[in-house]
């Protein structure tokens, strides 16, 4: 017999039990989960509701900014000298691009890209944050920008962007004077970020670099707008939500005249040297040259690294503003100004008569400190000395006086300092003494040295801009201005006129000796350049030594290296009576100051003081 099979009982009451726990612990589950659920929502909807709200408007909105127009700049009379022009750049977004090396090759078969412009993307992509906008070709003519538009879907991530770049219709003529705007380098960024300034820059790659465009940057530079514009997924611009303008910069007027310039630049004819005109009733610059110059439209859309260099090695060094950064040597210039420190401090008088036999000697010393004119002058007093530009006159009265007295008395006039013109790029030049010497040298100053100073030679050098505001002083009177190139600024509603910075005056112990000096100019003028002027101008010329002639050699200009010749200059000035314009004039190697500077000098004043279409007030 087969065993019986065992019947199983079910245990209902504990199975209940069991179903009862499960049950409810699924049910707390649910609840758990739909409570953590809820506490969710409520924090996205209502305690993060501000946050995720503005990371969705992030993707939504995107804020592009607007680059305010540059200030523009003219001169004296409304004539423009620094304008902007609209221009088209081809702009390529890094990140966008997959292989940026095969896409600028492709890309050259539309647009023409030379080698260079492909190597200086590539090195540009090293220092580049791949988000941000890489320009590959400025100046895109037309017709360039017809061809890439027709085949822009073939690149992702390139496009072409328009915009207003400076311009300088005057090409190099303004150079040294206004200098340019370039490109933003690392050493930019940071000096602005210093000065919490980098802001202002969101919408610019541009920044002044030198002269009145960097002097008056924060002026021209205006203040940066923005869109804020609804885009889709894919970046696509919807509409623009919001607008807010930029400000545009400030205008501004110089006290520079452009005909004065023009002929100054012209007269100069390629040159090595420079002309600086002042009117010497409030400081105003009228002409600010220095030749030979460049055109800074090279540097507004990023000039390469050839042209730079030729630039930079050039032997006429045309980067150099001879106006402002030129150190010369003043010459028989600056005799006007000793005579004045022998008057005053009444190391000699109007009767002072010594006999010149075409050299002079220190006491108890044999060498010879020869007279430009090497049989001499023969009696020779404070007016006669000016006016024929006595060495010999000269050698003595430095000798009598003293570097440190010549020093001191110098210093007012502005030599030795920097004038404090509206331009970064300027030199002070040397105002030699005895401590500076020591200082620079650690060696002992000597009575030689004296004697050389006594004729604006050896160790004193000044640049032009100096030689012209201390001529000025002396046609002033003794009454000084700063040198300043700004003359007035455009607002939204009028144009505001600056005020001069005039300083503490010079006060002679003697007023008589301003005028003893003058007259002397005068006279120099009026037996020479001006005879035949039909107004009365006062001047003086140097002519300056670049190297050192032995005692008993001749100069001889035929025989030595043209870089090796005297340099010429003149100072001068017009009307005598009440002036209007006075000029310092330096023409490097070029020899005799009144034969080579002084119709430069004459030319001006002519053009200036001659021109009836002009209002010179």
């Amino acid at each position: 017999m087969s065993p019986r099979k065992r019947i199983t009982m079910n245990d209902h009451a504990a199975e209940a039990s069991l179903f009862k726990r499960r049950a409810l612990f699924t049910f707390l589950s649910v609840i758990v989960l739909l409570s953590l659920l809820l506490v969710n929502l409520y924090n996205l909807q209502i305690t993060s509701f501000k946050d995720y709200e503005t990371r969705s408007n992030d993707n939504r909105i995107r804020v592009v900014p607007v680059a305010p127009n540059r200030g523009l700049i003219y001169d004296r009379h409304g004539q423009l000298l620094a304008e902007n022009q609209p221009f088209f750049s081809l702009e390529m977004v890094p990140e966008k691009v997959k292989n940026v090396s095969d896409t600028l090759d492709e890309l050259s078969l539309v647009i023409d890209l030379s080698a260079d412009e492909k190597e200086n993307v590539i090195d540009a992509l090293k220092y580049h944050r791949r988000f941000k906008p890489l320009t590959i070709k400025n100046k895109l003519t037309e017709e360039q920008v017809a061809k890439f538009s027709v085949n822009q879907h073939r690149f992702p991530g390139i496009s072409v962007e328009a915009g207003l770049k400076r311009h300088y219709p005057y090409n190099g003529l303004m150079t040294h004077a206004l200098g340019y705007v370039g490109k933003i380098n690392s050493r930019d960024q940071d000096s602005l970020v210093r000065n919490n300034l980098w802001a202002n820059y969101a919408a610019t790659k541009d920044i002044g670099k030198q002269g009145i465009e960097k002097f008056y940057e924060s002026m021209l530079l205006g203040k940066p707008g923005h869109l804020e514009e609804e885009v889709n997924n894919r970046g696509r611009t919807i509409r623009t939500l919001k607008s807010e303008p930029p400000i545009p910069g400030q205008d501004i007027y110089l006290t520079l005249d452009l005909k004065l310039q023009q002929k100054a630049m012209e007269l100069l004819n390629g040159r090595r040297g420079s002309v600086v005109a002042i009117d010497p009733r409030d400081g105003g610059i009228l002409a600010l040259v220095s030749s030979p110059t460049y055109d800074p439209n090279l540097f507004v859309h990023g000039i390469s690294s050839k042209a730079y260099n030729e630039l930079l090695n050039s032997k006429s060094r045309p980067l150099i503003n001879r106006a402002t950064q030129g150190q010369y040597a003043p010459a028989s210039t600056v005799k006007p100004h000793l005579a004045l420190l022998g008057l005053e401090n009444k190391t000699v008088t109007t009767k002072t008569r010594i006999w010149d036999p075409g050299f002079w000697q220190i006491p108890g010393v044999e060498r010879k400190y020869r007279d430009w004119k090497r049989w001499g002058h023969g009696w020779v007093d404070v007016n006669s000395a000016i006016v024929s530009s006595c060495d010999t006159y000269f050698y003595d009265l430095a000798y009598k006086t003293g570097v440190d007295a010549i020093a001191n008395f110098m210093q007012p006039f502005g030599f030795g300092e920097r004038t404090g013109v509206d331009i970064f790029e300027e030199s002070a030049g040397i105002m030699p003494s005895k401590d500076w010497k020591r200082l620079r040298y650690n060696q002992p100053w000597y009575i030689g040295d004296t004697i050389s100073v006594g004729i604006g030679q050896g160790y004193w050098t000044t640049t032009p801009l100096q030689l012209a505001n201390a001529t000025a002083i002396l046609a002033n009177k003794g009454r000084r201005f700063v040198p300043h190139m700004l003359k007035s600024i455009q607002d939204e509603t009028a144009k505001i006129d600056t005020p001069a910075d005039e300083l503490p005056p010079i006060v002679l112990k003697d007023p008589k000796n301003w005028d003893i000096i003058n007259e002397a100019m005068r006279d120099t003028a009026h037996k020479s350049r001006f005879t035949d002027a039909r107004y009365t101008a006062a001047m003086k010329t140097g002519t300056a030594q670049v190297f050192s002639v032995a005692e008993d050699a001749k100069y001889d200009a035929d025989t030595i290296d043209e870089r090796l010749r005297d340099n010429a200059l003149i100072i001068a000035y017009a009307p005598y009576e009440n002036p209007k314009i006075v000029l310092a004039v330096v023409i490097e190697n070029a020899g005799w100051g009144g034969v080579n500077a002084g119709p430069v000098a004459r030319a001006l004043l002519d053009e200036y003081l001659l021109r009836d279409s002009w209002d010179k007030t």
